[in-house]
């Protein structure tokens, strides 16, 4: 897409009327695909309705939502641009929820069955979830767009949880230097504070900032902990 292309896009998604035309199962929250109008253009989406989150010990009830528009501001705003455009609405047909651009995407070719080439690009996810505590980064959440093959992450409902709840498939780089392109933009981290207040709470955006300052320190991907589990269930 175009600049202009996009943001029709985006308007959309903020403002057009929108149904449910199908619904994904394999998930544990409840997810639809629904086809959003605006301007005589149709565009296809997902919508994840707060009221259809399933209650999680560890994190806050009716946040999942948020948090997925959240990781969308992070990644937009670090420059890694591999979270699909993502809002929350208030009128979903199911009520309050996230709204995500739908990626075109080959749902048989994912992490285990990567090229070693498209394994190589993984490093901005693999940054992307240590810096936001993703605690169920599974093989299937990383997609790469049919036309374009431009890399993609999904599912982003339980991140920036305050305690350490990396969950990840990807630990491929375990141990390696983090390549100055990404690691830079971690230092202005701050400034994308007041944009995530409406979705994270305070100790969420303190332990975000935390977790900025580390890896600007240590300056290499975390190794697997050995004190607990880290790889999601299941894996794909």
């Amino acid at each position: 897409m175009d600049n202009s292309q996009i943001k029709q896009l985006q308007t959309a998604l903020q403002h057009g009327d929108y149904e449910v035309t199908g619904q994904f199962v394999l998930g544990s929250n409840y997810t639809f695909l629904v086809i959003v109008r605006h301007e005589d253009r149709e565009y296809h989406a997902v919508y994840k309705p707060m009221r259809g989150e399933q209650p999680l010990w560890d994190f806050p009830e009716n946040t999942l939502a948020g948090r997925e528009v959240a990781a969308y501001l992070v990644s937009e705003g670090l420059g890694y641009h591999i979270v699909p455009y993502t809002t929350l609405r208030q009128d979903g047909p199911y009520g309050a929820g996230s709204l995500q651009q739908l990626i075109d995407y080959d749902p048989e070719y994912h992490y285990f069955s990567f090229s070693a080439e498209d394994k190589q690009l993984l490093r901005p996810v693999a940054l992307f979830d240590v810096l936001c505590n993703n605690a169920d980064r599974k093989g299937s959440h990383l997609l790469f767009e049919k036309d374009t093959h431009k890399l993609y992450a999904i599912d982003h409902g339980i991140c920036f949880h305050e305690d350490n709840k990396l969950r990840t498939v990807l630990w491929d780089f375990a141990g390696q230097r983090i390549p100055e392109d990404l690691l830079a933009p971690l230092s202005g981290i701050n400034s994308l504070l007041p944009s995530l207040e409406p979705y994270l709470n305070s100790r969420e955006l303190a332990a975000l900032c935390s977790r900025s300052e580390s890896i600007l320190k240590k300056g290499t991907f975390p190794r697997q902990p050995r004190d607990r589990r880290a790889l999601p269930w299941p894996p794909l």
